[in-house]
């Protein structure tokens, strides 16, 4: 019975790591699912600034955007630049800062320094919903979702070998993992293409 402990303690010890992950992909799982019935405002934010007078020496140059220039656009967005793309042709440059949850973006003119900006914010559900799918999260998130998704299949194998291990005591246990898989499959078949 040593198999035995040493998978049940690694099933429980997974299944601690990822319960929380596990939980909220759930949950946002079902919001996917159900987006079109879930009610949603974005507000949108939207402004004509003009670029102040120390920066407009810089637009004249390639936009490698100084540290002063990233701070100002920063401010005006109300959100961290990062590695946002930057668009660049000989009238103006364009920054689009995209997130979970919400679109920013930015142009400046090079002749005039005027600028326009829109931030749209779609909301806490959109935010928890490009966690799920990992969009415009960076790398550190989606690194983080696949050792959720690995901690889930260790949780699903070592809860596979469990039952094998028990499977004698339990006659309900293949008929009810052969009627999950045959359910799964069926669906996919019938009803998912």
């Amino acid at each position: 019975m040593r198999v035995y402990r040493t998978m049940h303690s690694w099933h429980w010890i997974s299944a601690a790591i990822c319960l929380a992950a596990l939980l909220l992909f759930c949950i946002t799982g079902i919001t996917l699912n159900h987006a079109d019935a879930i009610g949603a405002s974005p507000r949108v934010n939207t402004g004509a600034p003009q670029l102040p007078d120390a920066l407009r020496g810089e637009l004249g140059h390639s936009p490698a955007l100084s540290a002063a220039m990233r701070e100002w656009i920063e401010e005006q967005l109300d959100a961290p630049l990062g590695d946002a793309a930057i668009e660049e042709t000989d009238g103006e440059f364009y920054v689009s800062v995209p997130g979970p949850g919400r679109d920013a973006w930015i142009s400046i003119d090079r002749a005039t320094g005027a600028a326009k900006f829109e931030v749209t914010d779609r909301g806490w559900v959109a935010y928890f919903n490009d966690l799920h799918k990992g969009r415009n999260t960076g790398l550190v998130w989606k690194i983080f979702i696949d050792v959720v998704a690995a901690a889930c299949v260790f949780f699903s194998l070592t809860g596979l070998v469990l039952l094998w291990l028990q499977a004698r005591q339990r006659t309900a246990t293949w008929p009810l993992v052969s009627l999950g898989i045959g359910l799964l499959v069926a669906l996919m078949i019938v009803y998912a293409h």
